[in-house]
């Protein structure tokens, strides 16, 4: 594969109830050209990935209505476009909606620890797209089983490409999918409803180092 065929790929999905970022306009939300800058944003995203030699992926559930249904981009509000080309060098992200920014407290959690790697992770998803209620697109659903399905191979042709050595599952919804792939599997707790130190405790054991103090200076200046 290459990021050029993957993301035209992912472009090609539709499903009832499922926003695709890389294919949909949100009549409330976007600038009309957003799905094509969200294809370069993530093209930019895999390229960047894969001249850096990333080997381990964050795999979170899916895409959320403040995060990635408007970025396009996994665990990642509009917040920390800016911080992209810092952490994966070349991928100049853009915003793609109209009006202010808006940040989302998981993304700000996953980029306060993020940024203290020195080697960052692929962010993806298990579902890659944003699921929601019918009729209500700005809410958020779990996938079925089904819809799964529709992304198993494009997932699988990801973590082969990357070369994926080691999935950390941020929550549980990812980690029992996760062990398909053949690879190191490892589970975190997902920082949200009170999962923060849990979360950060997890993620600087798997990768050696002490994030407590250092996150939490960080999660501050990005949510202020």
């Amino acid at each position: 594969m290459t990021p050029q065929s993957f993301v035209q790929q992912m472009a090609g999905i539709e499903l009832p109830d499922v926003f695709n970022p890389y294919a949909h306009v949100c009549d409330v939300h976007d600038k009309a050209d957003a799905p094509a800058t969200r294809r370069r944003n993530l093209r930019l995203l895999l390229t960047s990935a894969k001249q850096l030699g990333v080997d381990t992926i964050w795999m979170g559930r899916d895409l959320g209505y403040r995060g990635g249904r408007r970025t396009g981009l996994a665990l990642t509000d509009e917040r920390h476009l800016p911080m992209m080309q810092q952490v994966y060098p070349g991928s100049e992200s853009v915003k793609t909606t109209r009006g202010p920014e808006v940040a989302e407290r998981t993304a700000a959690e996953i980029w306060a620890v993020l940024c203290l790697l020195d080697k960052p992770p692929l962010l993806w998803n298990v579902f890659p797209f944003h699921p929601h209620e019918p009729g209500e697109p700005f809410t958020n659903r779990r996938f079925t089983a089904r819809e799964l399905r529709y992304v198993d191979e494009l997932n699988a042709a990801l973590i082969s490409w990357l070369g994926v050595r080691r999935i950390v599952s941020i929550g549980q919804d990812a980690a029992s999918y996760a062990e398909k792939f053949g690879v190191e599997v490892a589970c975190v707790r997902h920082p949200s409803y009170g999962g923060v130190t849990d979360f950060r405790r997890g993620i600087g054991q798997l990768h050696g180092i002490d994030v407590s103090k250092r996150a939490n200076s960080s999660t501050q200046t990005m949510l202020f």
